[in-house]
């Protein structure tokens, strides 16, 4: 891009979630993408942190704020505040742990029960660098995936393996979303402002449809 575009010139501003249980890997994804730093000692989140980082999709600064919150059922509080205006998701498992994988059919479900349908969901297959110790094959969480119209990868925050690759699918994803709306919506509220707080979250991504120069 030309010129020198600070921290907070973006054209769009896109709110992920990081979801699943407790101790798959969900903060070591978020810094390592974000800071690219894994903590092997990296203690349970507790409540919620996020994370921000631009990348460039087709000429345009995408800013993703990415929220991540503890796994436990006790933080389950949050759920409604925590999933608000989210146009993205990233749906962790442990490959190691077949139970983490179990749930996440429970995960999906309260996912789509608080967000838009047009949400952009990727189903990652975390620790991939413990080979010996898979106890959930590719082939199995393909076809979940397949079944519940997911994005897949399997990552490895400790080895930097996919984290990019994830995160950059879901926000180019997301950004090809907002540019169909944007088309279709013609220039209408181009020059909109933010949403008001409890608009529906279509009307906060047409928001975002609405290109910023």
């Amino acid at each position: 891009m030309a010129g020198y575009r600070g921290d907070d010139e973006y054209d769009y501003l896109f709110k992920l979630v990081l979801i699943g249980d407790s101790g798959v890997g969900k903060s070591n994804l978020l810094s390592r993408f974000t800071k690219n730093e894994f903590n092997l000692e990296s203690k349970s989140t507790i409540g919620v942190e996020f994370a921000t980082k631009s990348m460039n999709v087709d000429g345009k600064v995408i800013k993703a704020k990415i929220w991540d919150t503890a796994g436990q059922e006790r933080y389950q509080y949050i759920t409604s505040a925590y999933y608000r205006g989210a146009v993205g998701a990233l749906l962790v498992y442990d490959v190691t742990r077949h139970v983490t994988f179990e749930n996440v059919t429970r995960w999906l479900k309260e996912l789509r029960d608080h967000t838009d349908p047009n949400i952009v969901v990727m189903l990652l297959g975390n620790k991939s660098d413990l080979r010996h110790l898979v106890a959930v094959s590719t082939d199995e969480a393909k076809s979940l995936a397949e079944r519940e119209a997911l994005y897949f990868m399997e990552t490895s925050a400790l080895e930097a393996t996919n984290v990019e690759n994830a995160f950059t699918e879901v926000l180019t994803q997301i950004y090809r979303i907002v540019s169909k709306k944007a088309v279709e919506a013609g220039d209408e509220g181009a020059t909109s402002s933010a949403p008001p707080k409890g608009q529906t979250i279509k009307s906060a991504w047409k928001k975002f449809g609405c290109c910023s120069s």
